[in-house]
């Protein structure tokens, strides 16, 4: 039975949008106190390998924040200390590096576990590890330390250079477990890294042309620090997840399957009810949802005014469910689709625009053209004055990665409305020097 006050969805939305940093006007020329601000905000970002436009975890600083530095972000993240990567359940991700004690429990898990036995139901590795390392401790035992060896040597490098033996398997080669699929059927060398950096004993020192370099942890992360117990690096994340959500149920804060931070089913419940016996967390009922729902005891609700197009990674959107319920907009990504298969496009970011989801941009990056193309544009139905908003929202992406001008090729009447608002706009220059002449 749920407990609690009632939310209505208009509000529960307002709320999530604030505590995602979407209710302050964006600084004329971002510096770098703006994008801690953001990394602080959200929790952490997204790191995915598609570049059809842009590498994900830079958009969501600039759906918050505009125009920024994305060299002073890879100086954060990787050189300067401020950020880390680390597996945020199953997502290669990118936290503050206040958050590094937090993880130290769930690299032990990694550590301790067994590969002939059953798993650890707190264990959070990619599928691949576990399959690997299954198999690679009974073929290849001593791997694991022969990789960790060469990385002390010779770091920071790749998995593929890890490989003393230089034993690879050749395309012909049958997989060694089709389960994985292909993308992720890894190399053996690159199983045993993997495995390594899950545990904590090698870290993202830094990337070559987007390839991970490995090194050991002790020479990119920074040694001692408090020491927490487990039950308190778990609420702690739950607390980030919380003030990240805004408002959301326990699913969504740290479910198993889909939640922002993933527990098992009965260590979730136990960390929600704990934070709620300590005042963190407030039950509530939002209008629509069945489940019940915790809001961030800090939270705000206010209105909201907001112009973006969103990363299909971010932290906003990242539960599809939660995205519908809240903003009455059913969103998947593409890139996966049979091309036939496809409705609004490839990479379709959302368009927000006030406190609502109202249209669906599908976008490239031209680079070699210095062209934003936009293939397809979809609105959605019933909204009012989106064209002109969208126009300058695509000036504003454009001129932030360098781009001369943005060409809309999508068809229909919005999709032309779109293309008119574009041709119509002035050129304007970066703060940086880039130029969207939007012809």
């Amino acid at each position: 039975m749920a407990v609690g006050p009632a939310v209505p969805v208009e509000a529960a939305r307002r709320i999530a949008l604030l505590a995602q940093g979407f209710g302050e006007a964006r600084p004329g020329r971002a510096d770098v106190r703006q994008v801690r601000r953001v990394v602080e905000r959200v929790g952490v970002l997204q790191v995915d390998s598609v570049n059809v436009l842009c590498r994900s975890h830079y958009l969501p600083v600039f759906s918050r924040i505009g125009e920024y530095s994305r060299e002073r972000l890879d100086r954060m993240c990787w050189g300067g200390g401020e950020l880390f990567e680390y597996f945020w359940g199953h997502k290669a991700a990118l936290l503050p590096v206040s958050s590094y004690p937090l993880v130290r429990w769930r690299m032990q898990v990694a550590e301790r576990q067994v590969w002939d036995e059953p798993l650890d139901p707190e264990l959070q590795v990619p599928w691949s590890v576990v399959v690997g390392m299954r198999r690679l401790s009974v073929e290849r035992p001593g791997l694991v330390d022969d990789v960790l060896a060469t990385v002390a040597e010779q770091g920071p490098i790749t998995a593929g250079e890890a490989d003393r033996d230089g034993v690879r398997r050749k395309r012909s080669d049958p997989d060694p477990d089709p389960t994985t699929g292909t993308m992720w059927n890894w190399q053996d060398a690159k199983i045993a890294m993997e495995y390594l950096f899950a545990t904590g004993r090698v870290a993202i020192a830094g990337r070559r042309h987007f390839e991970r370099l490995y090194d050991v942890a002790e020479r990119v992360l920074p040694t001692g620090g408090p020491e927490l117990d487990d039950d308190e690096a778990r609420r702690e994340f739950v607390r980030i997840a919380a003030r990240s959500l805004g408002v959301a149920t326990a699913g969504e804060l740290c479910g198993a399957t889909r939640g922002h931070y993933p527990l098992p089913t009965a260590t979730a419940r136990r960390v929600v009810g704990e934070l709620v016996d300590a005042g963190d967390l407030v039950p509530v009922q939002v209008d629509g949802v069945k489940q019940q729902s915790y809001l961030w005891a800090e939270a705000e609700d206010r209105p909201v005014s907001a112009r973006a197009l969103l990363s299909p990674f971010d932290t906003l959107i990242w539960n599809r469910d939660r995205t519908e319920r809240l903003f009455d907009f059913f969103y998947r990504i593409s890139i996966y689709t049979p091309e036939a298969q496809r409705v609004h496009g490839y990479y379709v970011l959302p368009f927000l625009l006030g406190d609502r989801l109202v249209a669906r941009v599908d976008l490239k990056a031209d680079r070699k053209n210095s062209v934003l193309i936009v293939p397809t544009v979809t609105a959605e139905p019933g909204v009012r004055d989106v064209v002109e908003p969208l126009a300058a929202e695509l000036e504003l992406m454009a001129r932030w990665l360098r781009l001369d001008r943005v060409q809309v090729t999508a068809g229909g009447a919005f999709g032309r409305a779109v293309a008119s608002a574009v041709k119509s706009r002035p050129v304007d220059a970066g703060p940086e020097g880039g130029r969207a002449s939007l012809r």
